[in-house]
């Protein structure tokens, strides 16, 4: 996973195109969830993005677990459905004696507001002190992020390479 994930922020995906001079193209990863419109999704996106990264990877897993209150549109939604499937490790942020991998989900907490579940993204890398990332709507924009293993990270969720939801 981590390899498609890699590959997808590369591209890089825009919203607006505003920041990287190229027109809106995430019609693809809004168009895995019916309900949503491009224009819905504007600064919301970066849950679409892992879930997208997730089914290009060749998971088989609905837009909306039903572990889940929301759709896998939405960061909490991710964190419920990992918390109620025995087969998906969850851990938290705070766990050391957790080491994340590439291909690992990443929850973080008050990234870009003062909220929890406020960003999601995949583990491309694992170093001492720091995680490398791929990202969506990171500005509205896909990219690979260094990170640093601090309270913002609120959990990993690693999904089995053979699961079957």
């Amino acid at each position: 996973m981590a390899a498609v994930a890699r590959e997808e922020a590369e591209k890089p995906y825009s919203y607006s195109g505003k920041s990287d001079n190229c027109a809106s193209n995430i019609q693809d990863i809004v168009a895995l969830f019916p309900q949503w419109s491009v224009k819905e999704a504007n600064g919301l996106w970066c849950a679409a993005f892992v879930y997208h990264c997730v089914i290009l990877a060749g998971f088989k897993i609905p837009v909306r677990p039903k572990e889940s209150s929301c759709s896998l549109a939405g960061c909490v939604a991710w964190e419920e459905w990992a918390q109620a499937d025995s087969r998906i490790e969850y851990h938290s942020g705070n766990d050391k004696a957790f080491h994340p991998a590439a291909g690992d989900v990443v929850l973080f907490d008050r990234v870009f507001n003062n909220t929890d579940h406020d960003h999601i993204g995949i583990v491309l890398e694992n170093y001492d002190d720091h995680i490398i990332t791929a990202e969506g709507n990171v500005e509205n924009v896909s990219r690979i992020i260094e990170r640093k293993k601090n309270s913002h990270i609120r959990a990993y969720i690693r999904i089995p390479d053979n699961f079957l939801y």
